[in-house]
């Protein structure tokens, strides 16, 4: 990695933090004032785990990807079960984002693409979590789906990119060639 897109992908992931960090602190404020504090917690919990596999993805893209998909399935039952609101709530659906895109981006194509199916469950698991009233179709659902979309999208993109960028391998020489002398 060469000294510019280092200085980006830190750049990049600073911003993260702070919007994840502010997205955290506001959601519990909101959410406290609604569900209560009990939930406020579930919640945040739930988000910064995710969000701190989403900033710490550059040590290990694929375990992070793979812990951070099963949080937010693991949210996704117990909101269900406990009959709490929607899980991944925005945030952690962001950073949940963040580690499917990584994930698609750099990966060999069939773990990327089995992260890529995690994540779809997830947001599967969302609209049917959604209260028997809503159908499903909320704002969280919307959020955690577009969230998904995009992120497959980047990560595709972004690797179509990279594949183009790489300089052509040189096959090698068939054993039965003649070797080539130096003149």
């Amino acid at each position: 990695m060469n000294e510019s897109s280092r200085s980006t992908s830190i750049l990049f992931t600073v911003g993260l933090g702070v919007v994840l960090v502010l997205g955290l602190a506001c959601t519990a404020y909101l959410i406290s004032d609604s569900w209560g504090a009990g939930y406020a917690v579930v919640n945040g919990v739930v988000g910064t785990l995710v969000s701190l596999l989403a900033l710490m993805r550059g040590a290990d893209r694929f375990r992070t990807a793979v812990a951070g998909v099963t949080v937010a399935a693991l949210a996704v039952v117990v909101s269900r079960v406990a009959e709490l609101p929607q899980e991944p709530g925005p945030v952690t659906g962001l950073a949940l984002a963040v580690l499917v895109g990584s994930a698609v981006r750099t990966l060999p194509a069939r773990t990327a693409a089995a992260i890529g199916a995690g994540g779809l469950l997830v947001v599967v698991g969302s609209w049917l979590s959604a209260r028997d009233n809503q159908g499903g179709f909320t704002a969280v659902t919307l959020l955690d789906a577009l969230g998904w979309l995009a992120a497959v999208t980047a990560g595709l993109t972004l690797r179509a990119a990279s594949a183009r960028q790489r300089p052509a391998t040189v096959p090698a020489p068939s054993p039965w060639s003649r070797p080539t002398r130096a003149r």
